[in-house]
């Protein structure tokens, strides 16, 4: 009886197994490119490329060249590894659709209904909401208002309380994490209690900040969990965080703080005017925003201001680009009064400080730009080759492959603080592998029309961020001869990477300007 039963479950498995390989296996057709479906049913190359993207991409690039298919939960997906042929790709846009994935994806970590017109929800072209509201013309009011929140926080809360006297003990992310994350909260979502200095109001407006502020790091650790597909109530914790943060974003809300950007303002009104968004729905949309906004230029200001510190030659060069910004404009340093203000033409007038930020983001960002085939189509690549790709696969490039590729940066896995700057000291704009001079060449930003559309504010609040901390403290490592966090891994794919644990630094005010 046992024997039977035995034999009667081996047969059901393998039956399976066989099912599995008949039906839930692709393969490959005349023209398409190799395919790999992996071992594992359903998640196929997932834990692999999930362990280390790029080594799993340079091992199937050497293995079947320069276009290959991996099947990734669930989805088969061409890896494009030749960056002349990216251009290919985006010229080639009217077969592919950049919105689907990210409007899933929104969904799926956000729980709002959907942004896509063709859904039904809502008729609003978020991607033109959002070049009107976050570039141009909009651009000098954000960076004046982060301006001013960022030197409140530093100078004039209890957020650090520096003195001249002491050194200030801290992780370098976390004090990234507190002083950008307030600043940019405040700039995009505005005050309670607007400019109110009655100390309890003041309170409770830092209370407010705080709380988001835990409630986002909740939310936020399980986001690459989401993106994979799992259900947002398997994690408790982190359901009730991100519901907390709708809650301060529903309308009745956000109507009554001030100094809200232009951002929100007509995010709000375009809800409300060609949505079917229920209010709860609405302030998911916000939580969304407020992510999108945080979670990757947090790491790149960690980033950023760690490898700028951990070079003496970055420090130098970037404390002498300040001063002289400084003292064309005819501002002063003074604490006491932080009130420096520099304009979106300063803030660009400062190439070593870009070439700083570049190669940290050069270093830690691990985007994948992904677009899903509307149709089956020939996709035809720089090198005049041609494959056949079916419809609903994803097409991805993957720029570390890029950022890390020897022939295009020398040493690539070495700090170079000028990088970025060409032999007269501005900003340097053509690489070249083998020979031949790259169009594409830097994507932390992603590519094309999916290009990050608040990629500029990221750059200049950063940028701001170690104009003022340059300015107004004195920092140095704890330990000079710290080694670099790795990146965490965990995080592929969806933007910068994180360290994978914080490194401590000391910091006081300077005692003479």
């Amino acid at each position: 009886m046992i024997i039977s039963i035995a034999l009667i479950w081996a047969v059901v498995v393998g039956f399976c197994c066989f099912l599995w390989l008949a039906v839930g296996t692709r393969h490959r057709q005349h023209g398409e490119p190799a395919v790999e479906n992996g071992l594992i049913p359903y998640l196929g190359c997932a834990l692999q490329f999930g362990a280390n993207p790029l080594q799993f991409l340079r091992s199937r690039q050497k293995k079947y060249g320069h276009i290959f298919t991996c099947k990734i939960a669930g989805q088969y997906i061409h890896f494009l590894c030749d960056p002349f042929s990216y251009h290919s790709v985006i010229r080639q846009g009217r077969h592919l659709d950049w919105r689907k994935f990210h409007f899933t994806t929104s969904v799926k970590a956000f729980g709002h209904d959907s942004f896509d017109p063709r859904h039904g929800y809502t008729t609003e072209n978020l991607h033109q909401t959002f070049l009107k509201t976050l570039q141009g013309e909009a651009l000098p009011s954000l960076i004046e208002t982060m301006m001013g929140h960022l030197q409140d926080v530093m100078l004039r809360s209890d957020t650090l309380s520096p003195s001249k006297d002491q050194w200030e003990v801290d992780g370098i992310f976390a004090f990234c994490y507190k002083v950008m994350f307030e600043s940019g909260y405040l700039t995009l979502f505005g005050k309670e209690f607007g400019d109110d200095k009655c100390h309890a109001r003041q309170a409770a407006q830092k209370a407010l900040v705080l709380n988001a502020l835990e409630n986002f790091k909740e939310f936020d650790k399980i986001f690459p969990a989401l993106v994979a597909g799992l259900p947002i109530h398997v994690f408790k914790s982190a359901y009730s965080a991100r519901e907390n943060l709708a809650r301060t974003m529903h309308a009745e809300n956000l109507s009554k703080r001030k100094n809200v950007s232009d951002l929100i303002s007509m995010r709000m009104i375009l809800n409300d005017s060609l949505s079917t968004f229920n209010d709860v729905s609405k302030a998911r949309t916000h939580v969304a925003l407020l992510w999108a906004s945080q979670a990757n230029t947090l790491p790149a200001t960690f980033w950023s201001l760690f490898y700028m510190i951990r070079s003496p030659d970055a420090m130098k060069a970037a404390r002498k680009e300040v001063q002289q910004v400084l003292q064309d404009s005819g501002l002063k340093v003074d604490p006491n009064d932080p009130t420096l203000n520099l304009t979106r033409d300063q803030l660009g007038n400062m190439p070593v400080l870009d070439s700083i930020i570049k190669e940290a983001m050069r270093l830690s960002s691990a985007s994948m730009n992904v677009r899903v085939a509307k149709e089956d189509f020939l996709l035809h690549l720089d090198n005049q080759e041609s494959y056949h790709i079916r419809k609903d696969d994803v097409i991805a490039l993957y720029p570390p492959m890029l950022h890390y590729d020897p022939e295009i940066y020398e040493d690539p896995y070495e700090y170079k603080f000028d990088r970025f700057l060409d032999d007269k000291g501005q900003e340097k704009t053509t690489f070249y592998r083998n020979g031949r001079r790259l169009r594409y060449f830097y994507m932390p930003f992603g590519s094309g029309v999916t290009k990050c559309p608040g990629r500029f504010f990221a750059v200049y609040e950063i940028k701001q961020f170690l104009t003022l901390v340059l300015s107004y403290f004195d920092m140095e490592l704890l330990d000079p001869a710290v080694k670099v966090p790795p990146l965490d891994q965990s995080r592929a794919g969806l933007g910068i990477l994180q360290p994978s644990y914080d490194v401590d630094f000391r910091y006081k005010l300077k005692s003479s300007h």
